[in-house]
């Protein structure tokens, strides 16, 4: 198997972007990672996308985006695992060049989120959870987050404090993220006062609905060192799955696929989560934050909240979370999440992250990126 490192990265504002089609979004993001490559063409092609057809009546998104982006007849395959998408699409890719099948490829995901009314988007976000005994009797994400907050609560006594600086902390990084779709810094109060959603998860509590796009670009590593001058290495990928209804799980508190993604990553890549010096993690809600982080073995179960309070997970704490704002501050426009983690800890490892928010002395990250309630889970090691 050939080491495999991105060579190029892009990325779109998130946001509600009225101006913008679908394919616009995704051939912004893409040409922008072309360029930073060094690359002038490609050989294959991964397009992250949850509900395409739901939130804009598309499908055949690979054909679509490889004709648009000028690079047909290239394979274009899109990628669906909820809002793991994006994270699936970018494994896909490592495993095409790392196998040797192809050289330079394109892993790229996509949302275009706001073009339909709340309750359409509501609908169309409830397909990730099962369709048969959750969503038939009106269960949405709000609420099965819900669930997996009080019942954290109540086996370890998290409260609605320690969900707020989560939030708080990811506005904090958010509000120096170009790219954020809600870049402004939050308070405590703020977050408790909000609205409520889902008791107890207040509209601060929640990620937001978004539109947009953003692309990475792969090669093995021999090649990469000749068309950029800062490859960043993946060092392994590790992709799991769960039962998606709640009701099934043995614990609903414990996101059994984040862990078995993370342990297997973990092994391919040689490394404990001790060796990993930040992370990209699926911030969904604010409790997804705390669950993700104690299944990754980061913390014990119940930990994480205090540590939240302590700064344990800001950027000058012992593990920085979110550098990038999270799904929380940044937005969540669910097949590009997980590309765009993967743009941030490229930025963050190759020294050029803006506004004052680049970390110090960072040499491995780890992404998580997660479908569902849980359903599903792919997790990256990168290198620089």
């Amino acid at each position: 198997m050939r080491d495999v490192a991105v060579i190029g990265i892009g990325m779109t504002k998130f946001g509600e972007l009225w101006e913008k089609s679908y394919r616009d979004l995704f051939v912004e993001a893409a040409k922008a990672a072309m360029l930073d490559s060094g690359a002038d063409n490609l050989d294959s092609m991964y397009v992250g996308c949850m509900s395409g057809g739901l939130f804009v009546g598309q499908e055949h998104i690979g054909s679509l985006m490889a004709d648009y982006l000028g690079v047909a007849p290239i394979p274009a395959t899109r990628v669906e695992s909820a809002c793991a998408s994006g994270g699936a699409s970018l494994r896909a890719a490592f495993i095409e060049v790392a196998s040797g099948i192809s050289d330079i490829v394109l892993a790229g995901g996509v949302e275009k989120m706001t073009d339909v009314d709340g309750g359409m988007a509501t609908y169309a976000l409830a397909t990730a959870a099962d369709a048969e005994y959750e969503g038939f009797h009106g269960a949405t994400f709000p609420g099965l987050y819900a669930m997996i907050a009080n019942a954290h609560m109540h086996k370890y006594g998290t409260t609605p404090e320690m969900l707020a600086h989560v939030a708080v902390k990811n506005h904090d990084n958010g509000s120096l993220n170009p790219y954020a779709q809600f870049p402004a810094k939050i308070s405590v109060d703020a977050v408790l006062n909000s609205v409520m959603v889902a008791d107890p998860l207040h509209i601060l509590d929640c990620s937001p609905v978004t539109d947009g796009a953003a692309a990475v670009v792969l090669a093995p590593l021999e090649i990469a060192a000749k068309l950029n001058a800062k490859p960043i290495r993946i060092l392994s990928t590790g992709m799991a799955t769960d039962s998606i209804a709640l009701h099934d799980r043995e614990e609903i508190t414990h996101l059994n696929a984040v862990s078995v993604a993370t342990t297997r990553a973990l092994e391919m890549a040689g490394l404990t989560i001790g060796d990993i010096d930040f992370a990209e993690v699926h911030d969904c809600f604010t409790i997804a934050e705390l669950c993700v982080l104690e299944a990754m073995g980061v913390y014990q179960p119940g930990k994480a909240g205090p540590a939240a309070m302590r700064g344990e997970t800001a950027r000058d704490g012992s593990l920085p979370v979110n550098p990038s704002g999270g799904l929380k501050s940044k937005g969540h426009p669910v097949g590009a999440t997980g590309i765009a983690q993967a743009y941030e800890i490229v930025k963050q490892l190759r020294g050029e992250a803006e506004n004052g928010r680049q970390l110090k002395d960072v040499k491995r990250a780890i992404a998580q990126n997660m479908g569902g309630s849980g359903g599903s889970s792919v997790v990256t090691v990168f290198e620089a």
